[in-house]
């Protein structure tokens, strides 16, 4: 094999790469995003709860309203020992990042294999660069999600219209 085609399948590998990672970032974001949101809003009804003991007095209500008060102080501890308070929009831009590489280097693997060798394999280290840039910033993404991925990709979300009539 000679230089050019072994440039091209990395570029094709890097590209695979970068599908399954943004893919798995845009998953775990709707995950956070979803627990942030239960997170804000348990504490703010449960704080409600809590404080309806000033308008009843009935003494049958002092153990829900102190439940009510316990668990509205517990979900902010929760939330912060859970790991949920991770930026989404670490995540996004992230995932932002990866799904442009994946262009990038899709892009370097087709219309880069035409130029000489010496213009692709510094295209190459130029998208290997910004590849270990990502990489370095890049959050660690729950296996979970890598999973979901997988699977996500395996039943062909991420094919393009004009590449399946090719095929």
């Amino acid at each position: 094999m000679n230089r050019t085609e072994e440039i091209v399948k990395e570029c094709k590998r890097q590209e695979d790469n970068c599908l399954y990672t943004s893919t798995a970032l845009y998953s775990w974001q709707v995950e956070v995003r979803y627990w942030r949101w239960i997170f804000i809003i348990t504490p703010i009804v449960f704080g409600s709860l809590a404080s309806a003991k000033i308008f009843v007095k009935d003494p049958t209500f002092d153990w829900p309203v102190a439940i009510a008060s316990l668990l509205a102080g517990l979900f902010p501890a929760i939330f912060k020992a859970l790991d949920l308070d991770v930026s989404l929009k670490t995540i996004g831009d992230s995932a932002n990042r990866f799904k442009t590489l994946q262009d990038r280097f899709r892009q370097a693997s087709l219309i880069g294999a035409t130029r000489q060798v010496g213009e692709l394999e510094e295209e190459f280290k130029s998208l290997m660069d910004r590849m270990d840039d990502a990489r370095a910033s890049n959050p660690t993404i729950p296996e979970r999600h890598f999973a979901k991925a997988q699977k996500k990709i395996a039943k062909g979300h991420f094919k393009y219209d004009l590449d399946k009539k090719q095929s």
